[in-house]
Formats: structure tokens, C-alpha cells, sequence
């Protein structure tokens, strides 16, 4: 069973800084694909951020393309989320969920991709 734990989430002013964590423990890499996903009070989940285990192929969503960064670390089975100029709509319990499976048929910013997830942690941006 694989297991996703978040970290880094916190209270920051707009404008401001966060990386998030995401460690993933019995997972090994293969043809799936690791996303940050987010879910704001009254709002449904949405994809942030996709990357493909193998090639390392990034997706964005608009809304936050060129302030956010996914990346992943396959030797110590992380990934992150580098996120900058912080704006309070970004303010959101954060996901990282993981995929055993190809990622083609619904991407990598699609919950349909994907197989596991994280408790969340929750990142508030004041103005």
C-alpha cells in the first residue's frame, strides 16, 4: 500500500513563499505519474500540478503556470511544490496524490489518473 505524507504547508502574505513536500513510502517508479491537487472550502479538487515519474514531464493548470513548480526527487521518492507570489485565491488544503498506472488517457492534472492520496496540508495566503 502506498503511503503519501505532505508537509509544508502554513500562513504566508500574499506575494510570499511555500514549498511543499510530498514523501511517498512503498512506491517505486514506473509509468505512472505524482500531482498536487487542491480543494478550498466550497470548491471541488482541482489539479495544480502533474509530473511524469519517468521523463519528468510537467503539467500546470493555468491559474497558477509560471508561480508554481513541480519537481521530484526519484531517489528519495519525493516530490515538491515550489510556490511563488502566493495570491490568496491559492489559499486551499493542498494534495499530493500518486499514480501506479499510465497517466496518458486522462493527464496528469485528472483525479482519474490517479491511484493514492495524502491527508493534505493546508496553505493560507492573507493580503
Amino acid at each position: 500500500q502506498v503511503q503519501l505524507v505532505e508537509s509544508g504547508g502554513g500562513s504566508v502574505q500574499a506575494a510570499g513563499s511555500l514549498r511543499l513536500s510530498c514523501a511517498a513510502s512503498r512506491y517505486t517508479v514506473g509509468s505512472g505519474c505524482m500531482g498536487w491537487f487542491r480543494q478550498a472550502p466550497g470548491k471541488e479538487r482541482e489539479g495544480v500540478a502533474g509530473i511524469y515519474r519517468v521523463g519528468g514531464s510537467t503539467t500546470y493548470a493555468t491559474s497558477v503556470k509560471g508561480r508554481f513548480t513541480i519537481s521530484q526527487d526519484n531517489g528519495k521518492n519525493m516530490v515538491y511544490l515550489q510556490m511563488n507570489n502566493l495570491k490568496p485565491e491559492d489559499t486551499a488544503m493542498y494534495y499530493c496524490a500518486a499514480s501506479l498506472r499510465s497517466c496518458i488517457s486522462y493527464g496528469a492534472l485528472s483525479e482519474l489518473s490517479y491511484d493514492y492520496w495524502g491527508q493534505g496540508t493546508q496553505v493560507t495566503v492573507s493580503s
